[in-house]
């Protein structure tokens, strides 16, 4: 069955306002038939258990090669396969393993603890620049987006003058030119260079000396860009939702306040594309090879009869997001950095009046806007 309204659909809705897919879906079963935005049918997962289990099915795969027969890669928003570019998010089984090996132990809890001071400068740096100014600023504009980019590249070694430059490339990424498009991963490849320059000391030079043997040069820039690129597309929708709650006045404590606002807003509603390898028996439901499979994640997180337990905002199985600790640590800097240095910080309007925009696709929503004061 298809579902009404469509789950892909672009819109704008009050902050508090649920996405009018989510319960649909989760009514229409355990497995959703629906229409892709590259055409033909995509299967949703809205059930926790299930969900689980496809993350660990070894006949649903990440591999852009498997994408169904006649999809546009750039319509689709497909990376290359496998085959052309490896990576963390296209690679299966064996090689997939080898190089999560290489990343994994660089992004553990206690790795980006390492960080929290340098973290904590750059949020009170970025803050207190706008607080100067005296006027109502929009965090929406440029913070929600400098600050997990300045930390990313900070992480990873990019020299700090580069910034502008990563915000962008990261902007362009969302061009329908692919010319811009172009552009902005030849500016991100500039970037890794400059990460794995001489001298340099970030966690990319790290990566360099620890991917298997077969990834060239031109496969670690690449490595390096989905780090960069995932760390501000991801964040920066999750920070603004969070920024909103502690402006407007909830007092959570900051690692619960962090949780609960990944479980209801989680950066990414929907999994990445992955694809049946083979023919498939799924809920009692035939699926055939080269069929498009997602989980909604956002539906399954903010599902009122789900029993307690991890969420899954960063996913779960071999492909849980590397970054998730680092994400989680900025987060709940944040936060920390607002209550102790700006303690009059406040909404310029009321909670109920931000809006939500949902892009389409499996992306998911930022805020439209969040003004505030900083100093009241």
């Amino acid at each position: 069955m298809t579902t009404t309204p469509d789950p892909f659909a672009a819109a704008t809705r009050g902050i508090a306002d649920p996405h009018p897919a989510r319960a649909a879906l989760r009514a229409a079963g355990p497995v959703v038939r629906a229409e892709a935005p590259a055409g033909g049918p995509v299967w949703i997962i809205t059930d926790d258990v299930l969900a689980r289990q496809v993350l660990v099915h070894p006949r649903i795969v990440k591999d852009p090669a498997y994408a169904p027969a006649g999809w546009d890669p750039r319509v689709a928003g497909l990376e290359p396969t496998a085959a052309d570019q490896p990576s963390l998010t296209t690679l299966d089984g064996l090689a997939h393993t080898r190089l999560r090996q290489a990343h994994a132990p660089l992004f553990t809890a206690r790795r980006m603890s390492d960080h929290t001071e340098r973290i904590t400068t750059l949020a009170r740096d970025l803050l207190t620049a706008l607080a100067d100014t005296g006027q109502t600023v929009d965090l929406t504009a440029d913070f929600t987006t400098r600050f997990p980019l300045a930390v990313v590249c900070d992480v990873l070694g990019v020299p700090p003058g580069r910034i502008d430059q990563a915000i962008a490339a990261c902007r362009r990424m969302h061009s329908d030119d692919p010319q811009e498009i172009g552009a902005a991963m030849a500016a991100f490849a500039d970037l890794a260079a400059a990460a794995l320059e001489e001298g340099r000391d970030g966690l990319a030079v790290r990566l360099r000396d620890r991917v298997p043997g077969e990834i060239t040069e031109a496969h670690l820039h690449y490595l390096i860009f989905t780090l960069i690129y995932a760390g501000q597309l991801t964040t920066d929708p999750a920070l603004g939702f969070l920024l909103a709650r502690v402006l407007g006045g909830d007092r959570t404590a900051a690692d619960e306040l962090v949780r609960d606002t990944l479980r209801e807003h989680p950066p990414a509603p929907f999994t990445l594309w992955r694809f049946t390898s083979a023919d498939i028996d799924l809920a009692g439901l035939r699926i055939p090879a080269r069929s498009a499979i997602l989980i909604d994640i956002q539906g399954i997180n903010t599902d009122p009869t789900r029993s307690i337990g991890p969420d899954l905002t960063f996913g779960a199985g071999p492909h849980y997001c590397t970054g998730a600790h680092l994400a989680q640590l900025e987060l709940r800097v944040v936060v920390e950095v607002l209550r102790t240095h700006f303690p009059d910080a406040r909404l310029a309007v009321p909670y109920a009046e931000l809006r939500q925009s949902d892009f389409g696709g499996i992306q998911g929503g930022r805020l439209t806007a969040l003004p505030v004061r900083l100093r009241g």
